[in-house]
């Protein structure tokens, strides 16, 4: 059905000329899926704007054949590419949120779409978005379908932009990190949906995904991407199970295991192949500062009693009461000093609700919380000048959204210890900036671009460089690597850990993997509908969880049950 023949793609702006694809080949046949999978920087988003024909105008397809059909794709003009995107070709984006109109309901969005590429008229096009919402499993559709965007759940989301995506019957849905930010349970009903879709309908899907596990899970056939270059290609079975390439087999070893616990994360490098000692030695005086401001104990502990969030609901009718939503109910929880938390739980169950309560985003409507036994403010009564604005630093799940994209990567990161005090000297901060740059490995030369000309990992590793320059003691990491393909997660991962055994780091884990929590907690809580379900050590958790909806939420992770002894 889809035929991309030597593709090669490259981009060119004032720093240069960049080729981010090379000499790529696939296929799709119809009811097939085929997972793109690689490296944050590999390509996999490239050759699907390619396929799209919405390469950005510095992109542009400098050799290879694209066809659909008997459809030249890389011969239509802008018009004809214009008709054929959404009709022929649909796309479903990363983050559900910014890809539909928060001032539009769903209706209006559904059939908006249906009415650009059918011939019939509103009542018929209505009647066909609330069959498509039904069969992509929202609940109740015929009422739901006059909500608005953010009224939905993030896995509600993500099946709206399905919906949206199927209007037109097409032939081929790119699917760009469908499942990124969902948890386990939501990302489960996804993968299915999308399985159902491709056997029932037949639509040809190109996956594109950094989770293995996903690739293992619903994948046909897989092509692995490094460098815009493919490394290996074939039936998932054969590739994952015993990869031939060395880089294949170097990112399968960096899976983390949902089965045991690992000492360290180990990095897809091919045998040779290491950082420039020159990045090396700038990442030291990165490690050298941190070491210099967070002395030689633990971090501090932490402790909340009786946590509880209300957030305003609509009013029923003129003068009735309001129906607030509790978001967190009479939760209680302790963080041991220089151990790391993690806490889990579904979408929606309140789990970055609790860490911005902690980081003074969210204010509570009950309860109270102390940071090595003194209090620690809420966030009407957290001034500028209280030491917890520093200690406690965030790493939030959407680095775009987090970093100011009007300023450079250095003045981004020099903010903290201007703002702290904790370096007064502009060259040196510049200095510093460059190296913890290196030390979350990037280039130091980053620091001179903006935040737009990073990919989706790259920014992440931007973030948590910004909150390890404030010379933090806690640190509440919300799905730190949720974007973040598994190269980059490992890095991350082992950062992290090597900060907090150095360090002494007090950190609050959220994730929805939890294969990735198993490797970085000492202790586990589970949230479930604002309501703390469990809490223990982190071993006995994974061991044999007391609660059913532990058990449920580990039986629901995508793990990779192939044969690895090739690895």
């Amino acid at each position: 059905m889809l035929a991309v023949e030597g593709l090669s793609v490259q981009f060119t702006d004032r720093f240069g000329t960049n080729m981010a694809v090379e000499d790529v080949s696939l296929s799709v046949d119809r009811g097939e899926i085929h997972g793109l999978v690689g490296e944050s920087g590999a390509g996999k988003s490239t050759i699907g704007a390619a396929i799209m024909g919405l390469l950005p105008a510095a992109g542009q397809v400098t050799a290879g054949r694209m066809t659909l059909g008997e459809t030249d794709l890389r011969a239509l003009t802008p018009v004809a590419a214009h008709r054929l995107r959404g009709k022929r070709i649909s796309m479903i984006f990363q983050d559900p949120q910014t890809s539909l109109n928060p001032l539009m309901t769903v209706e209006a969005q559904l059939i908006e779409t249906i009415l650009a590429h059918e011939d019939i008229g509103v009542a018929a096009a209505r009647a066909r978005a609330v069959s498509l919402l039904e069969e992509i499993g929202i609940a109740n559709a015929k009422d739901r379908i006059r909500a608005y965007p953010h009224q939905f759940s993030g896995g509600m989301r993500q099946r709206v932009v399905i919906a949206l995506a199927l209007c037109s019957n097409p032939e081929l849905i790119i699917a760009d990190e469908p499942t990124t930010a969902l948890d386990v349970a939501v990302q489960a009903q996804v993968l299915d949906l999308i399985r159902r879709l491709a056997s029932t309908r037949g639509v040809g899907f190109i996956l594109i995904t950094h989770d293995i596990g996903v690739i293992a899970q619903v994948s046909d056939r897989v092509t692995v991407l490094r460098g815009g270059k493919v490394m290996e290609q074939g039936q998932t079975l054969r590739v994952l199970g015993q990869p031939e390439h060395p880089y294949t087999k170097a990112l399968m070893a960096a899976v983390p295991p949902l089965d045991r616990k690992l000492d360290r994360f180990h990095l897809p490098r091919i045998a040779g192949e290491a950082l420039p000692q020159a990045e090396t030695d700038t990442a030291r005086v990165a490690e050298d500062w941190l070491m210099a401001g967070t002395g030689s104990g633990p971090g501090p502990s932490l402790d909340l009693s009786g946590i509880t969030v209300r957030f305003r609901g609509e009013r029923r009718g003129l003068f009735g009461p309001r129906d607030d939503f509790v978001a967190l109910d009479d939760v209680s929880l302790s963080v041991r000093p220089g151990t790391v938390m993690g806490l889990v739980g579904e979408s929606g169950s309140g789990k970055s609700t609790l860490a911005k309560v902690i980081a003074a985003l969210v204010h509570p409507a009950e309860g109270e919380m102390r940071l090595d036994g003194a209090a620690l403010p809420p966030m009407r009564a957290r001034r500028r000048a209280d030491p917890s604005r520093r200690l406690v630093q965030m790493v939030f799940q959407d680095p775009y959204s987090s970093l100011n994209s009007r300023h450079r990567v250095l003045d981004v990161l020099s903010e903290p210890l201007w703002l702290y005090g904790l370096e007064p000297d502009a060259r040196r901060r510049a200095r510093l900036a460059r190296a913890m740059l290196a030390l979350v490995g990037l280039d130091a030369s980053a620091a001179d671009r903006y935040p737009h000309q990073f990919s989706g990992g790259q920014r992440q590793r931007i973030a948590v460089a910004r909150a390890l320059l404030s010379r933090p003691g806690l640190l509440l990491c919300d799905e730190p690597t949720s974007a973040l393909d598994v190269s980059i997660q490992a890095q991350i991962l082992n950062l992290l850990k090597d900060l907090q055994a150095r360090f002494g780091l007090t950190t609050l884990f959220i994730s929805h993997n939890l294969a990735v929590v198993r490797q970085m907690s000492d202790d586990i809580a589970v949230l479930k509908e604002g309501r703390l379900i469990e809490t223990g050590p982190s071993e006995a958790f994974f061991a044999g969880p007391d609660a059913a909806y532990s058990r449920d939420l580990l039986a629901q992770t995508p793990t990779v049950r192939f044969d690895m002894r090739a690895v």
